[in-house]
């Protein structure tokens, strides 16, 4: 199957397939004010309405095994990138920024503050915004992404950020604060500002 050329794409396309992309589209706009007006009533929501909670993760998410909880407040960019497997809990004031798509595996303990990042932008202010408009309005900054794939039985210790492009393994702990740059392999506990390995997770 042939690629599309950037011109045939939407803007949608472009932002899943990495592509620099205008996030002031349309299209995209009406799918993020959907996902706020849906996150914000979930963060509204009474705490034991677990029946209406788990109705809006419906239309929020992409989709979600057994046994999702995920404390308010939660923060996303569009929900429908995040996909989620089973027996997940992630805790309160939580950002995912789901430019593209964040798969999360089973069993995964994420903690309070952990931040989620699949969107970035070019270093060059002339690319991120263009020429300044006559009428003085600006346009929506160019954005890029790149998914963040999560394996099962990982926990993201509280204040984590986790960057665009990055896959962690199965069976990983993050140390809380640490700022994950680069892929970890599966079976390690890894912290730090940028994030290393540190040992064997046994």
């Amino acid at each position: 199957m042939m690629k599309k050329e950037d011109k045939d794409m939407t803007e949608k396309e472009k932002m899943l397939s990495g592509e620099l992309y205008d996030c002031g589209d349309k299209e995209l706009l009406t799918q993020w004010h959907l996902a706020k007006d849906l996150v914000r009533k979930y963060n509204l929501c009474d705490s034991k309405d677990s029946e209406n909670k788990t109705e809006l993760l419906k239309q929020l998410l992409g989709g979600f095994g057994q046994n999702l909880w995920i404390t308010p407040p939660f923060h996303v960019d569009y929900g429908e990138n995040i996909y989620f497997g089973e027996n997940c809990e992630v805790n309160m004031n939580c950002t995912f920024l789901d430019d593209n798509k964040i798969i999360i595996g089973d069993y995964a303990l994420i903690a309070p503050n952990v931040q989620i990042y699949t969107a970035f932008h070019p270093t060059s202010a002339i690319e991120r915004f263009g020429e300044r408009k006559e009428d003085g309005t600006f346009a929506f900054c160019k954005t890029q992404t790149a998914p963040v794939i999560i394996g099962d039985h990982v926990w993201i210790g509280g204040g984590a950020i986790i960057m665009p492009g990055v896959t962690i393994g199965d069976n990983v702990v993050i140390g809380a604060g640490s700022v994950v740059t680069k892929d970890i392999p599966s079976n390690k506990v890894a912290y730090g500002n940028p994030c290393r390995v540190i040992r064997d997770n046994i």
